[in-house]
């Protein structure tokens, strides 16, 4: 089963794009909401906004499945990355509407689950540990830059509308702290978008489980505002109005290679 591409760069990049993925099994597919079917959760053309990073030598990890499949940048265990705060799940039973996944009685059980996690969680992370010690090997570093994107406004997670650039470092834990200052000054330079540092969004498990600069390994998590490249209610990707938000990507990249 098809479960990932990789490309393997020359860089010590490595760009991980978690929730990318649309696909769904046709007997997954058959248990769900027909809203859920549409997979409206999916981070977006985040595989196509990032493509530009293979030209800069860049590595790319991007899964083929939704996250409604198993969410890869969840713990195995589900352990709440934001305790007390509305969040989804390793198997989501809710979407980010709060509306149900499945069909009445249709949601995974524990052995389900564990299923899931053997067949597509497993084998992301295997990936992803093999590149990670592959470019450190090579460079004697590693940059994980995690791409995600969402709604500008889900209630049901956060109040009001979300920054157009979100940085994660895990409250500075995931990476070096000259690399963070830095790539909070690219966003500090411009003035086209908003920006938030370890706000709402500080960074998914890969972020926080695989950030490790002392080790040589700095992970840094970018979620977007999807009002800033795509039609939200369509999907629909925007080429002209993407273009500003995918230069200012460009520039925070190249500064994870510069610093």
């Amino acid at each position: 089963m098809n479960i990932f591409s990789l490309h393997r760069g020359t860089s010590p990049l490595l760009v991980s794009l978690p929730h990318n993925g649309e696909r769904l099994p046709d007997e997954l597919a058959a248990r769900m909401t027909p809203s859920a079917r549409r997979v409206p959760d999916t981070d977006w053309h985040v595989e196509r906004l990032y493509a530009f990073a293979r030209e800069m030598g860049a590595s790319m990890l991007v899964p083929v499945h939704s996250r409604y499949v198993v969410d890869l940048n969840r713990p195995p265990d589900d352990t709440s990355l934001y305790p007390g705060q509305n969040t989804t799940g390793l198997c989501p039973v809710r979407q980010f509407s709060a509306k149900p996944v499945y069909l009445d009685g249709q949601e995974p059980d524990e052995d389900e689950i564990a299923e899931r996690v053997g067949i597509y969680w497993r084998p992301y992370h295997n990936a992803l540990v093999e590149e990670i010690e592959r470019i450190r090997a090579r460079h004697g570093r590693c940059v994980l830059w995690e791409g995600h994107s969402i709604r500008s406004v889900v209630p049901f997670l956060f109040e009001g509308r979300l920054p157009d650039f979100n940085l994660g470092t895990s409250g500075g834990q995931s990476c070096d702290a000259r690399l963070r200052e830095n790539l909070v000054g690219v966003l500090e330079s411009q003035a086209d978008f908003g920006f938030a540092i370890d706000g709402r969004f500080k960074g998914g498990y890969i972020t926080r489980h695989y950030g490790n600069p002392g080790q040589g390994v700095d992970a840094v998590q970018l979620e977007l505002a999807q009002c800033n490249y795509m039609d939200e209610s369509s999907f629909e990707y925007l080429p002209d109005l993407a273009a500003p938000t995918q230069h200012l990507i460009q520039r925070l990249l190249q500064e994870t290679l510069d610093s």
